[in-house]
């Protein structure tokens, strides 16, 4: 297990290092924990004032904190203006994640005329279909399927199970969680008197640099043009991303979401869990979708927008949806009370 001094982490996440009786810049620390648990040799964090009775009470060696909760610490600090992404540092400096593969496994099938630069690891079962390319240190987990003239570059990391359908193409410093599916069928279909005829899906999808895929999502290829999936962009597990979707950079979207065909989203949303965006339509750069948001037509305006409805006891939630069913009648009734009174 790697560790690192105070001071080398300090200087590491940009925080002012505070250091308790009996601790020293050079103090060793090894690992991650939670305030509540963290021990000798492990660093923790504040970010939500919440918790400052933990931090009061924890056994951690030193706490990524902002300067407003240093009083509050009985331990080293390590002080900076952000400690959640100063905690995301130096969890990245701390990481003990393995590689997807250590080896190109015996076991890999690896086709004719695949390029693969240095360092590029292929664990057990993986299959490579012909003319694909692997930049340098390309990591390719167990039972992956990379398909025909796909290529990927350098530092991607996909994990176990993980299929790459043909011609696909993903940046660099991509991490794609097991069983995602790139590439797959866009649903695209024509009714011939009630028989649905297929349309091949003929373009593909490119993701950029730095994109990360949560497990069990599905991006499909786009039907004519590419699904494009822009730097930056990060999606969770169990999400569906549909044919010529484009997600602007650094667009972030939450777990079991769906994004219907041809609709552009643009740079730094969120779009939180359970929502869903029809086909067709445009978000605007900067758009924040609550949980359970339904988006059923573009939006050109940055800000916060919520349809999800929070739940409540079922008693009131029953009065509630009586008098959503009579709201057309009451519009009517009130209607029909405006006119009488400007009579």
């Amino acid at each position: 297990m790697k560790s690192y001094t105070l001071q080398e982490i300090a200087d590491h996440i940009g925080a002012e290092l505070h250091l308790h009786e009996g601790d020293s810049a050079s103090t060793s620390i090894h690992s991650i924990g939670t305030l509540a648990n963290a021990g000798i040799g492990q660093i923790s964090f504040l970010s939500n004032s919440k918790y400052r009775s933990q931090l009061e009470d924890t056994t951690a060696q030193a706490v990524i904190l902002h300067p407003d909760d240093l009083p509050h610490c009985s331990c080293s600090a390590l002080m900076t203006e952000n400690p959640y992404l100063g905690f995301a540092y130096a969890a990245q400096l701390l990481d003990t994640t393995p590689d997807a593969a250590s080896e190109i496994a015996s076991s890999a099938v690896i086709g004719d005329s695949v390029s693969m630069g240095d360092g590029v690891k292929i664990g057990a079962n993986a299959v490579i279909e012909s003319g694909v390319t692997l930049g340098d240190y390309v990591q390719i987990g167990a039972g992956c399927v990379i398909g025909k003239n796909a290529s990927i570059k350098k530092h991607t990391k996909l994990w176990a199970n993980v299929t790459v359908y043909h011609d696909v193409q993903i940046g660099e410093h991509c991490l794609i969680q097991a069983n995602a599916v790139i590439g797959s069928d866009g649903f695209g279909y024509a009714n011939d008197k009630g028989r649905w005829v297929k349309i091949p899906q003929v373009g593909t999808v490119i993701l950029g640099d730095r994109v990360e895929i949560g497990a069990s999502t599905t991006i499909d290829r786009g039907a004519i043009d590419n699904t494009v999936i822009h730097d930056g962009v990060i999606i969770d597990n169990q999400c569906q991303i549909a044919h010529n979707v484009e997600l602007g950079e650094n667009t972030a979207i939450a777990g079991c979401t769906v994004v219907a065909g041809s609709t552009k989203v643009g740079k730094h949303c969120t779009i939180a869990g359970m929502s869903a965006i029809t086909g067709h339509v445009e978000i605007a750069d900067n758009v924040h979708f609550t949980g359970m948001s339904m988006v059923t037509k573009g939006i050109d305006t940055p800000g916060l927008y919520s349809s999800g409805v929070p739940a409540s006891p079922n008693k009131e939630w029953r009065k509630s949806m009586v008098g959503l069913r009579n709201i057309t009648s009451l519009t009517q009734r009130v209607k029909e009370l405006e006119k009488k009174i400007e009579k």
